[in-house]
């Protein structure tokens, strides 16, 4: 009979070959169960600890509590679950007795909040970068930001891109590979589009990355290595967003974010906004119905409480 350690291994192979899931996405899972043997492992000692049928209700019940009581939030509580739940599906599938995966149950998380940005704000961040004088770190840090307000990708997304995508872009639209390696196809406004040429056109290098790190010297290096990270492209919009007065917190979610309620509060319905931002499941993207719905209010001050005024007159 296999191991859990050998099941353990077996099913990281099987969800990035079977399933395709990225690298990241394998290392996730990989770590999320390794703190659940762990815990296995201190409850009932190593020998026990290798045998399927040791995941019972009780362990997962007082795994929970070990979750809860490291203070973790309740949505990285649930990421370490949903691991365990996929874990528990593979041993379905390999007909392996175990606990069924249909007892593990997500804790209830709240309402997401959302970090919002005005028009007017949003208005004062894409035109914060100089790119006087053909500045190229201003132009390139000006393309970032219309295209993010533009696209609504995601900042992983952003930092894949290469030049050839933008070249190749035919009417102001090219293709990305997003989440659980999807493909869908975004749209360029034409002030990013002209932003991007202005950028491109100032380059002289040979360097494939769309965005990349500009060193001091002002040429960009053809070293694959110099392509901007997620972590870069935050400080680059949390130094805009200081530079325009924004108080709030702002990253490159925050654009994506206004992307879509620009779109929903100008009347975009929502399998369209859903299939442009990459949602696989159009409740993600209900998130955002409660506040881009403007009519509300008029609807609520036309329609509320006229039976009482009349009563007053009478």
């Amino acid at each position: 009979m296999q191991n859990l350690k050998q099941l353990h291994q077996e099913f990281l192979e099987h969800i990035e070959i079977e399933k395709g899931r990225s690298l990241k996405t394998v290392e996730n899972y990989d770590r999320y169960l390794r703190t659940f043997f762990d815990f296995v492992t201190n409850e009932v000692g190593q020998t026990k600890a290798s045998d399927p049928k040791i995941i019972t209700d009780d362990i997962v019940r007082k795994y929970r509590l070990y979750l809860n009581r490291k203070n973790l939030k309740k949505k990285t509580q649930n990421y370490h679950l949903i691991a365990l739940r996929m874990f528990l599906k593979y041993l379905v599938r390999k007909e392996i007795t175990s606990l069924p995966p249909d007892r593990i149950d997500l804790a209830k998380v709240p309402e997401r909040q959302l970090e919002l940005i005005t028009e007017e704000e949003t208005e004062r961040l894409l035109d914060s970068p100089n790119v006087k004088d053909g500045n190229l770190q201003g132009l390139r840090d000006k393309a970032i930001l219309e295209l993010l307000f533009s696209t609504g990708l995601r900042v992983s997304e952003l930092c894949s891109l290469n030049c050839d995508h933008i070249r190749e872009a035919k009417s102001g639209e090219f293709s990305v590979r997003g989440k659980g390696d999807k493909i869908r196809v975004v749209f360029l406004s034409d002030s990013a589009t002209q932003a991007i040429k202005n950028y491109l056109d100032k380059r002289g290098d040979m360097n494939e990355a769309l965005f990349t790190r500009i060193p001091k010297s002002g040429k960009v290096s053809n070293k694959t290595e110099s392509r901007l990270t997620s972590r870069s492209i935050e400080r680059i919009i949390k130094h805009y967003a200081i530079k325009s007065g924004i108080s709030k917190k702002v990253t490159p979610h925050t654009l994506r974010h206004s992307f879509a309620t620009d779109l929903l509060s100008n009347g975009a319905d929502l399998r369209s906004v859903q299939s442009m931002l990459g949602h696989a499941n159009i409740t993600t993207t209900q998130i955002y119905t409660h506040i881009t719905d403007k009519h509300l209010r008029d609807i609520h001050k036309a329609f509320h409480g006229k039976g009482r005024k009349k009563y007053k007159k009478s």
